[in-house]
């Protein structure tokens, strides 16, 4: 009986958010037929459309148990299901030194993109969620550290949907960089895995330039993307410390309630990503949890979309896209430091 109560309460928001998905994916179709390819992807159109939606009509109160559930419960999923397209077999291919180097750019990166965010006036979380997503992995990186740090729902869309967006521009525009710096295929290929944001706009980048830059940066942004779980570790030990500091009421020092530290989720996400390198989850089911992740992730930003205010996104916007884009600058001039330092030809 408690089962399908809390499914009646859940499913209006469900339904219109899955109608919201549905619309982003038809507009990403049209998009492809128009223009030959999808230059905005359905999980920017999703936010896109839920935040048009929601600005043009304020859902009544019995749709928000489901927007909600969709924005944290199914993004959680989502995330934990990403950890099954990580494999780590490959990884030791490209060499010690280079895996060292892309993972202290990625730390160098974080931080540095982190405090451009803040020098910016972005708000602790916002400035966060860029610095993840241009250090890491887009999107997967935004999405994943989100329910993590309790990001307003404003905060993620407003992150996603500029980071995207960027992500398109460099796509486009990073190949133009070769003959300007005069690099290598296999210089193209470290300088495209360690500042393209997702791995298919990784195999966009590359692809064309050859199969040395293809094989290279997807290794190289392998690398990247399994600095995620680290990362999410970190801040789940970092938000316990703040939490168990903020509750003392005395001077003990702060401690970490371990078994509850991590979220189920990244628990997930680590033990899949450990099952994928250790083969132990046949290679048919890896497509289908892949397409899951992405489906349900999509649905996530629907929701999100559904629940801001698009004056909040208005009033951040040249900030946040100011310290994308310097932050994307920045992490770009390191790679191209490392790969000089470390002799990469």
């Amino acid at each position: 009986m408690a089962v399908l109560k809390r499914a009646s309460e859940l499913l209006p928001g469900v339904v219109l958010v899955i109608a919201v998905t549905a619309a982003a994916e038809a507009a990403q179709y049209l998009e492809i037929q128009a223009l030959g390819r999808a230059w905005l992807e359905s999980i920017v159109l999703a936010i896109l459309v839920g935040t048009i939606l929601r600005s043009l009509w304020t859902p009544s109160a019995r749709f928000f148990p489901g927007i909600n559930f969709s924005a944290k419960t199914l993004l959680e999923v989502a995330v934990m299901l990403l950890g099954a397209s990580i494999s780590t077999e490959r990884i030791m291919e490209i060499g010690p030194a280079l895996v060292c180097g892309i993972a202290a750019v990625v730390v160098v990166a974080l931080a540095s993109s982190y405090g451009l965010g803040r020098l910016f006036g972005l708000s602790k979380h916002v400035s966060l969620l860029v610095a993840s997503g241009n250090s890491i992995c887009g999107n997967s990186a935004i999405a994943a550290v989100a329910p993590v740090i309790g990001a307003k729902p404003a905060d993620i869309a407003t992150s996603i949907a500029f980071t995207a967006v960027l992500g398109v521009v460099v796509v486009i525009g990073l190949p133009l960089l070769i003959p300007v710096l005069h690099l290598s295929h296999a210089q193209y290929g470290v300088l495209a895995g360690l500042t393209v944001y997702a791995v298919p706009q990784v195999l966009a980048a590359t692809m064309p330039i050859g199969a040395v830059a293809l094989q290279i940066g997807t290794i190289v942004k392998l690398v990247r993307v399994l600095m995620l779980g680290p990362l999410l570790v970190a801040l789940s030990v970092g938000k316990a410390r703040r939490q168990d500091a903020s509750s003392e009421s005395d001077a003990a020092p702060a401690r970490v309630n371990w078994a509850g530290v991590v979220p189920w989720f990244i628990v997930g996400f680590i033990l899949l990503s450990a099952l994928r390198s250790a083969g132990l989850i046949p290679k048919p089911w890896l497509a289908p949890i892949n397409e899951v992740s992405i489906l349900l992730t999509i649905v996530s930003m629907a929701a999100l979309g559904l629940g801001v205010d698009v004056r909040t996104v208005a009033r951040a916007g040249t900030r946040v896209i100011v310290t994308v884009t310097g932050s994307l600058v920045l992490i770009a001039a390191i790679a191209i430091g490392m790969i000089h330092a470390l002799g990469v030809s």
